[in-house]
């Protein structure tokens, strides 16, 4: 059963962040551009940190989802020992919610360097800017996925909701990035 979702989510957001650095390169070395080095460079490193950071989380979001497997697995016949497993089944629960969560927050930040690509990048290589965002926004949404399932069995009522507000806002960021990537790199094809 793992890796799913999650774990997919954030290799996908791992893609985004690899044709964001792509881009970032082949700016930085575009004929003509000499004095945009610096900055291209400086992208394409911020665009390494998201890779590595999303690719790290494939592994993080399998792991949660075993920690919960495990913790079901608990024996437990006594009071204090059904206690011990529902505290553990909670503290597996929150982990499997923070990671997609960071997973969201990780691609929402890569689509800020996608946009500056897609605005002032190399024109020739629009196109994988716009596919970097559209796996970029996938990965939030399929984060957020993760965090919904998850949030339904967690029963701290007050963190739960400062969870789900977060995830929401970063699905909202996520979509609306996306949608003026996508308008930009239209336009931008369109006028080559």
């Amino acid at each position: 059963p793992a890796p799913g979702g999650g774990s997919i989510s954030a290799y996908i957001g791992s893609l985004g962040a690899s044709l964001a650095t792509m881009v970032a390169n082949l700016s930085s070395h575009k004929r003509g551009w000499d004095d945009k080095w610096e900055t291209f460079s400086k992208i394409a490193e911020e665009g390494q940190l998201h890779l590595a950071e999303l690719e790290k989380l494939v592994d993080e979001d399998t792991k949660a989802f075993n920690e919960i497997i495990n913790s079901f697995r608990i024996k437990a016949q006594t009071k204090e020992e059904k206690q011990k497993k529902e505290l553990a089944i909670q503290a597996a629960t929150l982990n499997a919610i923070e990671v997609p969560l960071t997973i969201m927050e990780v691609a929402v930040k890569s689509m800020n360097i996608i946009k500056i690509l897609t605005q002032k990048g190399n024109p020739n290589s629009v196109s994988d800017a716009g596919v970097a965002a559209l796996c970029a926004r996938s990965a939030v949404i399929g984060g957020y996925f993760n965090v919904m399932i998850n949030l339904k069995d967690y029963t701290n009522k007050k963190y739960k909701k400062e969870l789900l507000l977060k995830a929401e806002k970063l699905k909202k960021i996520a979509i609306q990035k996306e949608s003026e990537i996508i308008q930009l790199t239209l336009k931008i094809i369109s006028n080559l």
